[in-house]
Formats: structure tokens, sequence, C-alpha cells
């Protein structure tokens, strides 16, 4: 795949990395094209939901293209309760406490999409590659600061000046970050999934498993319940 057009998708396991994964995807070919210039690209950091690498693996085998796991060191990524076993993740009772919550919650990781991005952009370019995708969401969310328009809009415009492809060619010619899930709600997200044949039944999203069910307690768990519900689909998960 070297020296060809193409797009690192940077893959979770989670509903929405899996749905930007089936929407980029579709955007170069798939069904029809059978080898598609795709890498996914996943992240070992010791998070307390590591369940989702294999998750992650099975769902790129599905599509049949490269998967990536860059192993990093939890130093990197202190105070946050995905990472630090004596933090407990926040638990909630509704969507709702979500919503009226504006402190940025304990699972938030320092950095942690300013990091990704920036290993997608090298092996983007590496690759020859012309696109980095990202399931970003700018609605129904924790309220991440790297998951914000105004980040990506800061980030793509690094890219332009950071990189070879981005200072030797005109910026639109650069490496692109897509976010197209960006602006829609949970529920717009599963009947997009869906529409694209994503596996929802592979994935995972819930942030503190308990032998590796979903507790069904934390922000991710509330929202995925929520999405569901409002698309009126049974989750294939449980």
């Amino acid at each position: 795949m070297s020296n060809s057009k193409g797009a690192v998708v940077l893959l979770s396991g989670g509903l929405d990395s899996t749905t930007c994964l089936y929407y980029a995807a579709k955007e170069y070919g798939y069904p029809k094209s059978k080898k598609l210039p795709l890498v996914a690209l996943s992240f070992d950091y010791s998070q307390k939901h590591k369940i989702e690498l294999t998750k992650s693996k099975k769902i790129s085998k599905l599509l049949g293209i490269p998967h990536f796991t860059q192993k990093l060191d939890p130093g990197f990524f202190l105070g946050s309760s995905l990472t630090e076993k004596k933090l407990k993740v926040r638990k909630q009772t509704s969507v709702s406490r979500i919503e009226a919550d504006k402190t940025i919650p304990n699972t938030y990781v320092p950095g942690r999409n300013i990091l990704f991005l920036s290993f997608a952009l090298s092996l983007a370019e590496g690759h020859g590659f012309d696109s980095i995708y990202i399931g970003v969401n700018a609605l129904d969310y924790s309220g991440y600061p790297d998951c914000r328009p105004d980040f990506i809009e800061a980030y793509q415009n690094m890219a332009n000046l950071g990189t070879k492809k981005g200072v030797t060619s005109r910026q639109e010619n650069g490496i692109k970050i897509k976010t197209p899930l960006i602006s829609l709600n949970k529920k717009e997200i599963i009947e997009l999934g869906i529409s694209l044949g994503a596996p929802f039944h592979l994935t995972h999203s819930c942030y503190d498993p308990v032998r590796g069910k979903p507790c069904g307690k934390c922000d991710s768990c509330l929202l995925r319940v929520k999405g569901f519900k409002e698309a009126g689909l049974v989750d294939p998960a449980l």
C-alpha cells in the first residue's frame, strides 16, 4: 500500500470508531473493493478497558485490513481513571446527569488525541496516504476538550505546517483529518453504522468492564444505551 492514496483510521473498538472505520471503508470502495487502502491504528496504554484492543483486532480482520497496535507507557497518562487503579471511573445514573455536569470527568486522558493523531500522522505520511479518520464527537460525549471542532481545526493547521506533504504541496493536498461523526448524536451514529454494515456486535464501549462485561453506569455505557433506545434498536453486543 506504500505510496498510494488511502487512510489511517483510529480504532478503539467502540461504536464511534467502528462506525468511522466503516464510513472510511465505504469512501474507499467497500464492499465492491476487496483490498482497501486502509490501516487501523489502536493504542495499548494499560487502559482498564483493554478488551477494546481484542475487539479492534477482530473488526479490522473482518474488513481484511492491517491493524497496528502502538504500546505506550502508562506513565504518559497519569491522572486518569482509565489508567490509574487508585482512581475510580465516574459513574452516573442517567445521561441527563452527564449533561448537567460541566466539569471534565476523570476519564479524560491527558493529551490522548493529540498523541494518537501524531502517531496517525506519521503513519499516514510514511504510507503516502491522504487522510486520517477519527471518530470524535461533540454532541453525545463526556466533554473532552480534544473532541471539539476547534481542536481538530487547530490540529489540521499543525499537520499542514509540520509535515513534508503539507509544506511541499498546496495545503488542500496535505493529509486531511476527517471527522465524519463530529456533529452527530449517538442515535445518528448508530443509524449511520447500521446503514454501513458496521459490526456493532463486536464493539465494546464500557470504560470499567467487569470480567469483560459492561458496567452499565459509566458515561460511555449510558450514552450507548441512550443511542440504541432512541434508535429503537436492541444493542447486539448485549
